[in-house]
């Protein structure tokens, strides 16, 4: 009996002295699906293999309450150590003075010799300061479904916002439950209602897509007033309640052939691939508008850590795998985003492929396909996407103006500093 107890205390002990040198890493991320999850899952157990004793506890809140979450974890300095963030985040999270600046580690990484032109200062939005390292980027391009556009003669995809609209009327019968274009009501809809306000304009700036070249905000000038007609115009050919539509009824209408024409981002190219049969879709450049440019932004997310961690270094550590080529490529293959790496692009061949056709022919156009940014640094853009979905849904429901929404836009960034 006591050789029992013996070796049941040894026993005892052993787990005890193993537990204790294991280390927990937080990680919560923003853009919860499950598709993404499953693929984040692959990745944690593949870093959990090369560093025994350490263990990655993914915390998965639904995407449309992550963001709250995540802010009243770091506020209250609640367990957590790499937090995800987006672009449209990072001035948020890093004015609470909760993300650890990571240049110190940048300035040891090989990894920064690879990036794509572009990600790192997209990084450093924030007092020129990096507080994550992306390890995906996102640009808007076209998807449509041929199948559906040849029923109606439409035997290439619209080349301009005015062919698009020309092909949404023409696809538009809801007799038979058919329409044009996949609208995006809610949810952060600003982006899609920008590609089509700037590209009626030729002097963006590149630095600012709400300004023009002359410094002047695009609100005030006459083109914008006519974007904002040809958006409601574009409306008319969805379905009524896309007005209420997020991500999920995008995709959904997409790939059931309801609406046939889509503006997304990469990441949704992971979705499709496992939900439709392949060939059934394909992507195209964005319609350039009237004044013969397109003017995408590149967004990003990445991994930040909490300044509060006790794990930093060790974060890190998963940070520089998780970039690592190997690590980026199946990542952005399997969950769809385009890699911040540029070996990724050489050593992974789907990435030149055919349903990256879109995305291939803006970055190789930089003549009609301008990038700009968002002014992300400015105190003000937390608080912008409320009103302008606000507003927006008034105007296409009949209840304002247009001229009265421009108006408002105005003076929220007027207000905010921007613009002479």
């Amino acid at each position: 009996m006591k050789r029992v107890m013996s070796v049941l205390l040894l026993v005892i002990l052993f787990f005890s002295v193993v537990l204790s040198q294991q280390v927990t890493l937080r990680v919560i991320q923003v853009f919860t699906s499950p598709l993404r999850t499953k693929i984040l899952e692959q990745i944690i157990q593949k870093f959990e293999e090369q560093n025994p004793g350490v263990k990655v506890e993914l915390i998965s809140p639904p995407y449309e309450t992550a963001y709250q979450k995540i802010y009243l974890m770091v506020s209250a300095e609640e367990p957590l150590d790499i937090v995800e963030v987006g672009d449209w985040s990072l001035s948020a999270l890093a004015s609470m003075g909760k993300l650890l600046s990571l240049e110190p580690y940048l300035a040891k990484s090989e990894l920064t010799k690879y990036l794509v032109e572009g990600v790192l200062e997209s990084a450093r939005t924030y007092k020129n300061t990096a507080y994550l390292l992306p390890n995906a980027i996102y640009v808007k391009t076209l998807f449509y479904r041929p199948d559906i556009l040849s029923k109606y003669g439409i035997t290439e995809p619209a080349k301009t916002m005015d062919e698009l609209l020309e092909h949404c009327r023409i696809l538009t019968r809801s007799d038979k439950n058919q329409y044009g274009f996949d609208f995006r009501g809610k949810g952060y809809p600003t982006a899609f209602i920008d590609i089509v306000m700037t590209s009626f304009f030729d002097d963006i700036d590149p630095n600012c897509m709400y300004l023009k070249k002359d410094g002047k905000l695009i609100f005030e000038d006459k083109r914008a007033l006519e974007a904002l007609n040809f958006y409601i115009e574009l409306y008319k050919t969805a379905p009524k309640d896309s007005i209420n539509w997020g991500f999920d009824e995008q995709v959904n209408a997409f790939v059931s052939g309801i609406t046939p024409y889509l503006f997304q981002d990469p990441d949704t190219v992971g979705l499709l691939n496992e939900l439709m049969v392949e060939g059934t879709y394909k992507t195209a450049p964005l319609p350039i508008g009237k004044g013969g440019k397109a003017y995408p932004t590149i967004g990003f997310a990445g991994w930040g850590i909490t300044s509060y961690s006790k794990n930093k270094d060790l974060a890190w550590k998963f940070i520089e795998f998780f970039n690592s080529p190997e690590i980026n490529a199946l990542w952005c293959k399997e969950y769809g985003a385009l890699p911040v790496d540029k070996r990724v692009y050489e050593m992974e061949p789907y990435f030149q492929s055919e349903k990256f056709a879109g995305w291939i022919a803006m970055f190789n156009d930089p003549e009609k396909y301008q990038f700009t940014r968002y002014p992300l640094d400015n105190e003000a853009w937390s608080e912008w996407n409320e009103p302008h979905e606000t507003t927006m849904q008034q105007v296409l429901l009949g209840k304002l103006k247009p001229e009265a929404a421009l108006k408002m836009w105005a003076d929220f960034w007027k207000k905010a500093g921007l613009g002479k």
